[in-house]
């Protein structure tokens, strides 16, 4: 099962946040939620502005078409991005979690 819900216009996921990583990036996938470190700290929407940006670099999606449905002031949120259909999203995953060679 996906981690990925469709939606009428896209798809959408929970993200379990962490603020004030040593780096930004996207960790993987634990109990049903996206996981993903940010290095920003959690102050006037520094670290969502930084989830948005990590997001729309990770799955190659524009920045304008991700948005914080739910969460603004929590760990976990739930995303939604426009335009994409959540069996891309998880193809891009998997992409960008596979291990180099």
């Amino acid at each position: 099962m996906s981690i990925f819900l469709p939606t009428p216009h896209g798809a959408t996921c929970h993200i379990r946040v962490t603020p004030r990583a040593g780096r930004t990036r996207v960790a993987g996938v634990r109990d049903g939620q996206l996981i993903v470190k940010l290095a920003a700290a959690p102050v006037d929407g520094a670290a969502n502005e930084a989830l948005v940006a990590a997001l729309s670099d990770a799955f190659a999606v524009p920045a304008r078409c991700i948005s914080i449905a739910a969460g603004w002031r929590s760990r976990v949120k739930r995303v939604e991005f426009a335009g994409i259909s959540p069996a891309t999203l998880a193809a891009r995953l998997a992409a960008c979690h596979q291990p180099q060679s």
